[in-house]
């Protein structure tokens, strides 16, 4: 990493937050009709979804085929250049999951291989990782194995009390690293990784011994969770048409 902070203090904080607030899954809330009971509504970032169609195996073209869009529109999603509306990433996400067998366990859905930050570092390389990867945060590694974390979050409450915004950028990773994401095995259901998420932990290290095999993020079960609901809609309709 060779990119340096230019500028004052305030051209750097704001540059450096845009950066980390990078937008990867917008949530939006609203009342069901029945029992007025909140849903909410996940869209996944065009990162997320370029992911999910390489992971099928699919090409762009094909996958706008399946969802009746232009080839175009998906490259703009996955780029991050449009905001397409919830209807039109729920036929792409439909498109997807019909060629994604059902998964069970962490090893179906764990991103590999795991990008992860040297706690000697700078925090500003940290910064430009999660960044260009569009993630929220990073496990810390020392000597190639995991002793800690570092989360966009934090970072951001960290910029807003600081004086000196360069020597924050330039410290090492130690001084702001977090505690260690916790370790899980491969054979770990999505089902209990689920429950550990959304208890507030913001990533799961999946390891086999003294190796890591991939990390496992919230946006990750929920991008599981959407290719499961095809199927489960499809039920429905079938066992509303038999009755």
């Amino acid at each position: 990493m060779s990119a340096r902070i230019h500028g004052g203090a305030a051209e750097s904080v704001m540059r450096h937050r845009q950066g980390l607030s990078s937008s990867y899954v917008t949530v939006y809330h609203s009342t069901s009709q029945q029992g007025g009971k909140p849903l909410s509504h996940v869209i996944p970032s065009g990162h997320a979804i370029r992911r999910l169609r390489e992971a099928a195996g699919l090409t762009q073209k094909t996958v706008a085929t399946r969802a009746g869009v232009s080839q175009a529109l998906i490259s703009r999603i996955e780029k991050g250049t449009v905001d397409p509306r919830l209807s039109t990433v729920r036929k792409i996400i439909d498109a997807i999951s019909s060629s994604t067998p059902q998964v069970a366990f962490v090893s179906d859905v764990m991103h590999s291989p795991v990008i992860s930050i040297e706690e000697s570092r700078p925090v500003r390389e940290a910064v430009e990782l999660m960044r260009n990867y569009d993630f929220s945060q990073l496990p810390v590694m020392r000597n190639g194995f995991p002793v800690g974390s570092v989360q966009e979050s934090t970072l951001l409450k960290r910029l807003t009390r600081v004086r000196d915004v360069r020597t924050f950028f330039e410290a090492p990773v130690r001084e702001v690293m977090e505690d260690l994401f916790p370790l899980v095995p491969p054979s770990m259901t999505v089902e209990e990784a689920v429950y550990m998420l959304s208890r507030g932990t913001p990533a799961l290290l999946v390891m086999d011994k003294s190796q890591v095999l991939g990390i496992v993020t919230k946006i990750d079960t929920i991008l599981t969770a959407l290719r499961e609901e095809q199927p489960s809609r499809a039920a429905s309709r079938s066992e509303g048409a038999s009755n």
